[in-house]
């Protein structure tokens, strides 16, 4: 198989979790107070643990090697105060495309940091794809759940709405595969500016979610999804 066939394959792969799991939230009659409550949470938590996995194990040990700590500091912290920003304007928005921009806003430079991964010849690119797809599935089953209960969007409508946006995955890793082939640096830089976006989403928006007043089984979860991670990781390392 081609390499750039690969790249297509593995981020429409990690893009199609945004529709699974929202299409899995559709299902709302059984054990609808336990669906909403603990399920809802433990999800949401095993997410939390893929992304940070992600950052731990991937995007900033292979974005701080051919960085120095000045270059490292400035993409990272670039990264969190950039999310930031886009959260504030999401914010002050407030449409139901908002909450579809948010999944992109990661979604976009993870995709572009795994198809420049494949251009250097790097072995992290299925990982990678694995620990996108971990997190965008939680993230799809979130997103419905929230968006039906605040908005007129129901059902196939956006499930349909969340298919659409997996095809811009194989768009950002044709970019990162074609265009940041030959800058290292740059790849470097787009990963770890995505660790600090993620790191900042994950303690803004998943870490409160995850938590649930008497119930111990949602934060094991965040274990759950982090342990995956570190497997996934051991496993291509060796």
């Amino acid at each position: 198989m081609s390499t750039w066939l690969e790249v297509v394959l593995l981020t429409l792969m990690a893009g199609a979790a945004m529709p699974i799991g929202a299409a899995i939230a559709m299902v709302e009659r059984i054990h609808p107070q336990w669906l909403e409550n603990e399920l809802r949470h433990t999800v949401i938590a095993f997410g939390g643990g893929a992304l940070l996995s992600a950052v731990a194990l991937v995007l900033v040990p292979e974005g701080s090697r051919d960085l120095h700590p000045a270059g490292v500091a400035v993409c990272f912290a670039g990264g969190g105060v950039a999310f930031m920003a886009l959260d504030l304007l999401l914010f002050k928005i407030n449409t139901p495309a908002t909450q579809l921009a948010a999944m992109l806003s990661d979604f976009i430079p993870e995709a572009m940091a795994l198809g420049a991964s494949f251009a250097l010849g790097e072995n992290t690119g299925p990982l990678l794809a694995g620990l996108i797809a971990l997190q965008n599935l939680p993230e799809g089953f979130n997103s419905y759940r929230e968006l039906v209960d605040s908005t007129d969007w129901q059902g196939r409508r956006l499930v349909a709405a969340f298919a659409a946006m997996a095809l811009v995955g194989p768009a950002a890793g044709m970019v990162g595969y074609h265009l940041l082939s030959d800058s290292p640096r740059v790849v470097s830089g787009v990963m770890l500016f995505a660790a600090g976006g993620i790191l900042y989403l994950t303690f803004q928006d998943i870490a409160p979610q995850a938590r649930l007043e008497n119930r111990w089984a949602p934060s094991l979860g965040a274990v759950a999804g982090f342990l995956l991670g570190l497997i996934g990781e051991m496993l291509v390392s060796a």
